[in-house]
């Protein structure tokens, strides 16, 4: 490290980093000799464990190409430095360990000399790489750095404008120390396609593959280590070890691979080690090989499931068992490192209401600099001397030059070659005036209806580079009294800004556009020749101002010329922060008047000739080049932006050749001239008396300034010539330094600190601080003019002097408002500043010019930024070309184009965050890239103390532009907003900028049972418990009911209703596929029990497997094992498409349901012997196979009849949402239970029919398939859902076919409806669907009801006569197959509104519809007959009261009898099946559901006469995530997310190591997926008060669903962590 003292001596640290090298080069010694090598600067190295001749060797070749050739002829080389002069005689010291200090005085003295800059810091800049440089300058090739060498650009090409060598210097200097700090930055994956150019190394960074433990710390034992005393640091040690790879690392890849191996993955590495004590230097991420392992810390109290290891890479845990080897993974645990650093605010304490979340508010620092100065005094400009020949209005002025001198040169017009074009004198500037000036009066419209009368708005639409043509309609305006309104060209349709242009157009009632004729000719037109409506424009009429096109006024005709008056002159645009377009006003007295104020600032005399490049349609450019010049007759030469483009120096050759005593410019222009100087050698820049800098007002323009002075000075420039300049749209010229003959007299110079100025306090910068502003004096108040800054925010209040402030002008020469919106006219053009005491400075109105600054000594103007420019974030401003700076002073450049910057904030979550958005260049890697975004985020952070919330890179060429090129800002934040920027590169820092989320909530101890327990209330709330109707108490005449067991009611339908249809199974036509009646079930059973008995040779209460597909067989298969006395467990096939992930799930249920035979179709049989299915599952470890389409003939014997009802009917086996595959067994009892509870739910008859369309393997879709039928007697009309698939009508033309009053589906079901028959809802009724027959449609669910898509279904299919009021959902888990089902006679399901934020506390708190944070739920349908309900806390097991969200316990005769597992876990056994409440009623035996939910008493009646309670389920226990202490279920984030932007179709949330992850499916263009990680990012922490750890982009359909309709979570958390998703893109939110 190098570091050098301030003033007081102390050392700071400076930098030296490898890509760097260049910046710092030793001066050659006293007697010309050459300069120290940087090598022999370093330590003594320690002897390392290799021999002395080895150790030479090395060291030889490692600094060889460092050392110095012989000298050049000029023997020094530049240093670049800032010397400050402060009272002690500051000295800069480049301090090394051994050898001493090599003083710089002498260099700096001889630069000193040369530059005529009185007490102010010196800048040195170097331009370009000169030929004749010595060997030392130039870039040494390193085996690292040989890649970037060739496209190392010379330092001349940056862009000066926001160039400051101490600036850079504070930027380097900050990065080293967050070198020292190094967190894990993990880069983000994208799929090859989005990756452009770059190797696939670039952005997958190998597997981490653990080594030994040496390799933590780049120290090896053997290694000496220099006293952290001496300060110093190993550094050659350190470059050995990073080129040659450790000696002790036994795994270590070569630096010097092409391509970069992942540099990111090294940056990584590097940064996941916690601070490496003084051992060896901070490694440089640039040349670093990988050879760290990750160390993993345990997060603290995280119990996470073991993940499967995958792959057969060499596997790492952390503590916890989780495989870090995979890329996924080890990338989050460098992320998770990273943000276990403390975030700089530490949230205060303070108290949480139960339901309210408080957004933390910043408090104010204690520490915080305030103002100390007294207050300010208003500062007066020189008095506006009048001088007799003034004219008194500027038509007067044309007239007069027109007349007396006609052919003076007006203006001259340069080609695309910089050959003068035209040459406009004063006296065809009046004719042509005044032709313009008739025609617009007389010749448009009629006689009787002219269309333009004086003081009528009329547009100019004119090119770059046509200045005449724009001049001559401009004074022909004035001439004819209407008011010209400048614009730039429409140059297509939907330019950028160009739409609230024409809005502008539209509201000051403009008709008439004036333009050139190659202008008119190049706009769009329509086919028919026409000029199209430009959106958002009026309907205009285009008129050619060329002197051919118009008619001669007749000779007694003149224009009325009057002295100027207090009428609109014209009309400058401005665009606003937020893109809206103003017209501010200027009168033809101000307009007089601000050109007799220019005049007399500048000093212009008559017949000047000034060379201007700016925009002559408006501001610095109009005001100087088309008004002042015209008062005095001045000569303007005009360069367009296109002559620029080809041609930087072109402005500076005119000045030349003209002999120009005045040029007009901005910083970019002075910039663009320092590049491309090196080819002109007959440069005279003498004839300048006045460089107007028209940008002088920002800050970083002094660099320009600077670097343009020491470069020409040398051809004649004087540095008092350069006069910065002041201005805005309202007050016009603020302020301008005035060009004096003194040279002597330097400019005013401060150095700010920029944490003072973020506070709004001027302080010069004594400290040893790295970050500080210099600013320039943009020079005096302009005459008549009194000038004063006030408070920017609030009433006018004067600042104080050491305070930063809105300047304000008081003057004539202003805007005097903004057209046609008089509200905001009175706010900016009519602000009366207030004294401390409270009254008014003056009886006049100040404007506000917009600008932030001060006044400072001798009267000086400072300007620190802009009003438009102004972020404030927790209370502290920051300035939007601050940042850009920072941002730019990041070396190296080379990623990113130095003037495609864009700077703003967005508002999220109750503050500004800071959003950079700049253009990559087509030539840079990912890594590279990846590289300098998390530079710059340090940079800033160090330098601003503000965190960047997201860093965008977007392609080259890409950004929304303004007319003159510039990036159109608010344009590019509209885009940001909405998500269609496209960029390739996203970093976004919510972690480290979001501060202000509310406080993690402290879980409250519960209240013990002796205080709150009093009858039936809870806390004195009532207690949440609910019952359906008492089984044993209704009466009815159900004839199954004197039957204990199923197989039994079987039988006896066969005897009494023989030939009866229970059964109708429809094919993918609607037609039918197959019946079945009593009988036929009843023998068709018989023969399955006689195979199963003879062939299976099974004994009574074997298990057997069925896999059947949806149908017939499954169902007679199911009767024939009851008959068997087998237990029969319905399993899914594999599906033939996809034999590989489907098979070894029926592997598992058939292992883990101890099955002694499967039993199947023939069909089934061929899969599971066929070739893919062996790769699979091994065929020898099926039990045996039996193929139910061949049947014995006979008849059992006997038909079993179990002995006892609570012996097992079958086993239910079913993968939960989490993955978890559960078997439950249900009993002959409680089968029996279910049944009759459905049949007088649903008021089942032997008379009625069902349509079900719904996977029969498990849970109450099983149940209605196979088991109700033969209870109730109705008849079932089954649907395949996958039939569903090639015919989206089939279930509701079923319905509506067979007159059916009770139907059953599930969501896959519901929303392929929705999907599939969205927009053939008018051909389904012409074929005839009528649904009004519906009374009962139920969605069979174990989830919250999906309220969006039943309430799309309902109003999708109201039309064909379904009853909003039919469609219900039912509840079912493991414990209870169905808990509640909507009934036939029961009150219609409702929907409350709750408060989310409550929810996440364990709160129900009922909202109004449509109040913030509310979120809708449904009722889950009517609890069933024989269950009751208790809301029980899943922690305490205490029951709660009606307004608690808890666990949903349910008792019921149909409840599972527990699991069937093979590992026999009886814990979990008895908390599900057999809990007992902890206080209250101890007794009662209750199966817990794992669901959350809450019970609510409603005003509707129940069947039974009673007030109905309403059962409202909120989510799965299993898959709520505990985040910051609260509750937060997945669904209410995807919901969020899945509205953030069009394009996503899917998504689903889970977390890992405390992270939230969100993935999402994305439809639309892979390069939409990057655009999509900002917005996600937001729309949680809005909505949810969540930060999102990992954005994932996935194509659709890799969300994996279960039959159900359910995501499976915890599948996809699996997938993504073992690298199997394949996403388009993964993002890391730091």
């Amino acid at each position: 490290m190098w570091s050098y003292s301030d003033s007081r001596g102390a050392a700071k640290p400076s930098t030296l980093c490898f890509p760097h090298r260049l910046e710092l080069v030793l001066p050659s010694g006293k007697d010309g000799e050459p300069g120290m090598p940087w090598g022999a600067a370093l330590n003594e190295i320690q002897k390392c464990d290799i021999t002395q001749k080895g150790y030479e060797k090395k060291r030889s070749k490692l600094i060889g190409a460092y050392l110095p050739q012989p000298p050049a002829a000029n023997g020094a080389a530049a240093v670049r430095c800032r010397l400050q002069h402060s009272e002690g005689a500051a000295r800069r010291m480049l301090r090394t360990a051994n050898i001493g200090v090599c003083d710089i005085r002498e260099a700096a003295a001889r630069e000193r000399a040369a530059s005529t800059a009185g007490n102010r810091p010196l800048f040195y800049f170097r331009f370009g790489v000169d030929q004749a440089l010595p060997q030392e300058r130039r870039t040494p090739v390193t085996p690292s750095s040989s890649s970037r060498y060739h496209r190392r650009r010379s330092s001349g090409s940056r862009d000066e404008r926001y160039r400051s060598d101490v600036h850079t210097e504070a930027v380097q200097a900050a990065l080293a120390k967050h070198k020292e700090r190094k967190m894990a930055v993990p880069m983000p994956s994208k799929r090859r396609s989005l990756v452009v150019q770059t190797s696939m190394d670039a952005y997958t960074p190998p597997d981490t593959s653990s080594g030994s433990e040496d390799e933590g710390s780049v120290q090896g034992d053997s290694q000496g280590t220099p006293t952290s005393s001496q300060g110093s640091i190993n550094m050659e040690h350190w470059i050995s070890q990073a080129i040659h790879g450790s000696t002790t690392s036994t795994t270590s890849s070569s630096s010097t691979q092409s391509g970069g191996s992942g540099a990111a993955h090294r940056l990584a590495d590097v940064m996941a080690q916690t601070h490496i004590e003084n051992h060896s230097a901070p490694p440089d991420v640039t040349t670093y090989t990988s050879e760290h392992s990750i160390q993993v810390e345990r997060p603290q109290g995280s119990t996470a499931r073991v993940a499967p290891k995958y792959g057969n890479a060499e596997l790492m845990e952390t503590g916890d068992g989780v495989p870090v080897s995979s890329r996924v993974s080890a990338k989050i645990q460098q992320l998770v490192n990273t943000l276990k650093r403390p975030k700089r605010p530490p949230l205060r304490e303070f108290f949480v209401d139960d339901f309210e979340e408080l957004l933390e508010v910043q408090q104010p620092d204690p520490n915080q600099p305030k103002p100390e100065g007294a207050q300010m005094l208003a500062m007066r400009g020189e008095q506006l001397g009048v001088v007799t020949n003034w004219p008194p209005s500027l038509e007067a002025a044309l007239q007069r030059w027109g007349t007396i001198s006609p052919k003076a040169p007006c203006l001259t017009t340069m080609d695309t070659n910089g050959k003068p074009l035209y040459i406009l004198t004063y006296g065809k500037l009046w004719t042509r005036s005044m032709k313009v000036a008739y025609n617009i009066l007389h010749k448009l419209g009629t006689k009787q209806e002219p269309m333009v009368r004086p003081g009528d708005r009329v547009t100019l639409v004119f090119p770059n580079n046509d200045p005449a043509a724009f001049m001559v309609a401009f004074y022909g305006c004035l001439l004819a009294e209407v008011v010209p309104v400048p614009i730039e060209v429409p140059l297509t349709r939907k330019d950028a800004g160009s739409q609230q242009i024409g809005f502008l157009l539209g509201s000051c009632g403009v008709t008439v556009a004036l333009t050139s004729d190659a202008c008119h000719k190049g706009l769009p037109k329509s086919p028919t020749g026409e000029i199209p409506q430009f959106k958002g424009w009026p309907k205009l009429l285009w008129f050619v101002t060329e002197s051919k096109h118009l008619s001669k006024p007749p000779r007694d005709w003149f224009p009325h010329i009057k002295d100027a008056n207090n009428d609109t002159a014209y009309i400058e645009y401005k665009t606003c922060k937020d893109g809206s377009v103003l017209g501010v006003t200027v009168t033809r007295i101000a307009l007089l008047t601000h050109c007799q104020a220019l005049t007399q600032a500048c000093g212009y005399t008559e017949a000047e000739t000034i060379v201007n490049v700016l925009d002559f349609k408006k501001d610095v450019g109009l005001w100087h080049g088309i008004l002042t010049s015209v008062m005095n007759m001045m000569h303007v030469i005009s360069i367009p932006y296109s002559l620029m483009k080809v041609n930087p120096l072109s402005w500076i050759q005119k000045v030349c050749q003209y002999k120009a005593k005045v040029a007009c410019v901005k910083s970019r222009d002075m910039h663009w001239a320092l590049v491309a100087h090196r080819d002109q050698r007959d440069i005279n820049l003498s004839s300048l008396r006045m460089l107007i800098v028209a940008d002088g007002a920002n800050p970083w323009s002094i660099s320009s300034c600077d670097a343009f002075l020491n470069v020409f000075q040398s051809k004649g420039l004087r540095q008092e010539v350069i006069c910065p300049c002041a201005s805005s749209p309202e007050a016009l010229t603020v302020a301008i330094r005035r060009p004096t003959d003194d040279s002597n007299q330097p400019p005013g110079r401060g150095v700010l600190s920029m944490h003072g100025l973020t506070y709004g306090v001027i302080r010069v910068d004594s400290e040893e601080k790295l970050s500080v502003l210099t600013v320039q004096d943009v020079g005096l108040v302009m005459p008549g003019a009194i000038m004063c800054s006030v408070k920017p925010d609030g009433i006018p209040q004067l600042c104080k002097t050491d305070e930063i402030g809105e300047l304000c002008v008081c003057a004539i020469a202003t805007g005097t408002s903004y057209y046609g919106l008089s509200g905001m006219t009175k706010n900016t053009f009519e602000v009366f500043p207030m004294t401390s005491s409270g009254g008014p400075i003056t009886e006049y109105p100040f404007i506000r010019t917009g600008l932030l600054g001060f006044i400072g000594p001798g009267g000086l103007v400072f300007v620190i930024g802009k009003m438009d420019g102004l972020m404030v974030v927790s209370g502290r401003r920051h300035n939007a070309d601050d940042i850009v700076a920072t941002a730019l002073a990041v070396e190296p450049m080379k990623f990113v184009y130095r003037g495609r910057i864009a700077v703003f904030s967005v508002s999220v979550l109750h503050d500004e965050r800071i959003v950079i958005v700049a253009e990559q260049r087509p030539d840079s890697t990912e890594e590279d890239s990846f590289q300098w975004m998390s530079r710059v985020l340090q940079a800033i952070d160090s330098i601003h103390q503000v965190g960047v919330y997201c860093l965008a890179l977007v392609p080259a060429n890409t950004l929304p532009k303004t007319p003159l090129g510039g990036i159109h800002l608010s344009e590019t934040k509209q885009l940001f907003l909405e998500g269609s920027l496209h960029p390739c590169n996203v970093l976004m820092c919510p972690h480290t900028c979001v501060t202000n989320l509310p406080k993690p909530r402290q879980k409250q101890p519960e209240i013990g049972p002796a205080s709150v327990m009093v009858g039936n209330l809870v806390s004195g709330k009532r207690i949440a418990q609910a019952s359906g109707r008492d089984l044993g108490q209704i009466e009815d005449n159900d004839q199954a009911r004197k039957f204990l067991f199923l197989s039994e009611v079987l039988q006896w339908r066969a005897q009494t209703t023989p030939d009866h249809v229970l059964y109708t199974l429809l094919n993918c036509r609607g037609t039918i596929a197959n019946s079945l009646t009593c009988v036929q079930l009843h023998k068709r059973a018989e023969k399955i029990a006689v195979m199963l008995m003879e062939r299976g040779h099974l004994q009574d209460g074997d298990h057997v497997a069925l896999v059947y597909p949806p149908g017939i067989d499954l169902i007679a298969a199911f009767y024939g094992c009851l008959y068997a006395g087998c237990v029969p467990i319905t399993v899914r096939p594999p599906h033939p498409q996809n034999i590989a992930t489907t098979l070894p799930t029926v592997k598992m249920i058939v292992e883990v349901s101890r099955s002694a035979c499967l039993m199947t179709t023939q069909l089934i049989c061929k899969l599971l012997r066929s070739r893919e299915a062996a790769a699979a599952v091994d065929i020898r470890t099926w039990p045996p196979v039996l193929d139910t389409d061949d049947l014995p003939k006979k008849r059992p014997a006997q038909i079993y009849k179990p002995s006892n009802p609570e012996t097992l009917a079958y086993l239910d086996f079913s993968v939960s949402t989490t993955g978890m595959l559960a078997g439950v067994k249900m009993s002959h009892a409680a089968t029996s239970a279910f049944c009759r509870s459905i049949k007088l739910q649903c008021e089942l008859y032997p008379s009625r029919e069902v349509a079900i369309c719904l996977d029969p393997y498990c849970g109450l879709g099983f149940v209605l398939w196979c088991l109700c039928s033969v209870y109730s007697g109705h008849q079932s009309i089954l649907i395949p859902p996958s039939e569903l698939e090639t015919n989206p009508a089939l279930w509701l033309l079923a319905v509506s076919q067979y007159k059916v009053r009770d139907t059953f589906c599930s969501y896959s079901v519901m929303e392929l409806c929705t999907k599939g028959l969205g927009s053939q809802t008018e051909s389904l009724k012409a074929r005839g669907l009528d649904l009004s027959r519906v009374r009962t449609c139920v969605v069979v669910a174990e989830e919250r009801p999906r309220i969006a898509l039943t309430q799309s279904f309902s109003k999708l299919f109201k039309d064909l006569g379904l009853h909003p009021r039919a469609v219900s959902t039912s509840l079912g888990c493991r414990v209870n197959l169905a808990i509640c089902l909507q009934g036939t006679s029961g009150p219609d399901p409702t929907t409350v509104y709750v408060d989310m934020r409550a929810l996440r506390h364990d709160r129900v708190r009922l909202v109004e519809r449509g109040s913030p944070h509310s979120l809708p739920l449904m009722e889950s349908g009517k609890i069933l007959p024989g269950v009751r309900i208790i809301i029980a806390n899943p922690e305490t097991k205490g029951p709660l009261g009606d307004s608690h969200l808890g666990e949903i316990w349910v008792h019921s005769t149909h409840n599972a009898s527990g699991y069937f597992t093979i590992y026999g876990d009886e814990s979990l056994q008895s908390d599900h099946f057999n809990s007992r409440l902890s206080f209250g009623d101890t007794q009662t035996i209750w199966a817990r559901t794992g669901y959350l939910g809450f019970l609510r008493r409603t005003e509707l009646t129940d069947a039974n006469g009673e007030r109905h309670d309403a059962l409202y389920v909120v989510g799965a226990l299993d898959e709520a995530m505990e985040l910051r202490g609260m509750r937060y279920h997945p669904i209410d984030i995807e919901t969020s997310v899945i509205r953030a932007h069009k394009s996503i179709t899917e998504c689903a949330v889970f977390t890992w190591t405390n992270l939230l992850v969100v993935v999402v499916e994305l439809d639309g263009s892979e390069q939409e997926a990057l655009d999509l990680v900002p917005l996600v990012t937001n729309v949680v922490l809005e909505e949810h008060y969540l930060i999102v750890g990992v954005v994932v982009v996935v194509d659709i359909g890799v969300i994996p669903i279960n039959s159900r309709g359910e995501k499976q979570r915890m599948h996809l958390r699996d997938g993504f962590l073992a690298d199997q998703l394949d996403p388009i893109y993964v993002a890391y939110n730091m």
